[in-house]
């Protein structure tokens, strides 16, 4: 187990590592500068302004003090939103992201499960054929289309929630509904799968021959081992449910990390947009590594071994 857990971290440190490095090369490729598009510069000023930021100096400079700054934890100053650190920005609008995100992942997770099951042990009645259609359409349908739907519908023609914004428990249900469905599809048609998989398996066939209660066959042979290969999925979860979150904040007015990530990358804001990136990195890395390591002690067929 200590090998597995030393190469998992080592493969998390370069993977960290390379979304840094490949992001800060890249940004620079792009064509204009920072200030190009503030019309009240004059160029000697942009010049001025390139200068105190060190964007003038050869890039490979340039890479080692951002490497250094990063090792430190600090991201450094943003080039658009004056006096304002990358450090600060995040602090103040990724507990907001989070808490969307979780809402999101603490109704989407026991419903897709629940529907999953439920489709699965009702195989080919109508039921199934419903929560199949459900799980076709959430994934299908984009999240824009589906967010505008629920104002529309709830907040527009019912009045029940606000339309936009985020200052009270209400404002929160519709983003919240708007990512969760997403997810309530795509884990609904996994577990199904899974189900029917561990379902024609030798030891569920057993346990009915020993003549033991449908209910612990269900819970102790089905579910307990449908459950484990989606343990893996949940890394890919978090970084969906963060991604679709930037669309959704924006949608709703969501003060979030995702309408600063997406302006620092159409401004050229470098600092912006690499300390966020780097930043969503560590923690989709983190997420997928503490995730191995569960599925290691879930698992140990998994395990490094010689």
């Amino acid at each position: 187990m200590k090998k597995y857990i030393l190469k998992r971290l080592f493969i998390s440190i370069i993977t960290i590592w390379l979304i840094a490095t490949c992001c800060f090369f890249l940004l620079r490729t792009l064509p204009g500068n920072p200030f190009a598009t503030q019309q009240l510069l004059s160029v000697e000023m942009q010049q001025r302004m390139m200068s105190y930021y060190g964007l003038d100096r050869p890039l490979i400079e340039q890479y080692f003090t951002f490497m250094k700054n990063l090792l430190h934890g600090d991201f450094g100053s943003s080039l658009k939103y004056t006096g304002q650190s990358v450090n600060g920005i995040i602090a103040s609008t990724f507990p907001v992201s989070a808490q969307l995100g979780l809402q999101s992942y603490l109704i989407s997770f026991p419903i897709g499960i629940l529907f999953g099951i439920i489709a699965a042990r009702h195989r080919g009645r109508p039921i199934d054929y419903s929560l199949v259609a459900f799980s076709v359409l959430g994934v299908s349908v984009p999240v824009f289309v589906l967010a505008s739907l629920l104002q529309y519908t709830f907040a527009i023609k019912l009045g029940l929630f606000p339309v936009a914004l985020w200052s009270s428990m209400k404002h929160t249900i519709l983003p919240t509904l708007t990512l969760a469905i997403g997810s309530i599809a795509s884990k609904t048609r996994l577990m199904r799968t899974l189900m029917l998989e561990v379902i024609t398996e030798d030891y569920v066939k057993t346990a009915k021959a020993k003549g033991l209660p449908t209910w612990k066959i269900v819970w102790n042979h089905q579910i307990r081992n449908a459950i484990i290969p989606m343990i893996p999925s949940l890394g890919m979860e978090i970084v969906s449910i963060l991604m679709g979150s930037f669309v959704v904040e924006q949608i709703f007015s969501i003060p979030g990390i995702g309408a600063y990530f997406v302006n620092s990358v159409r401004s050229l804001d470098y600092t912006m947009t690499l300390g966020l990136t780097v930043f969503l990195g560590v923690f989709v890395v983190s997420a997928n590594f503490i995730i191995d390591l569960i599925y290691g002690l879930v698992d140990p067929r998994i395990r490094v071994t010689k």
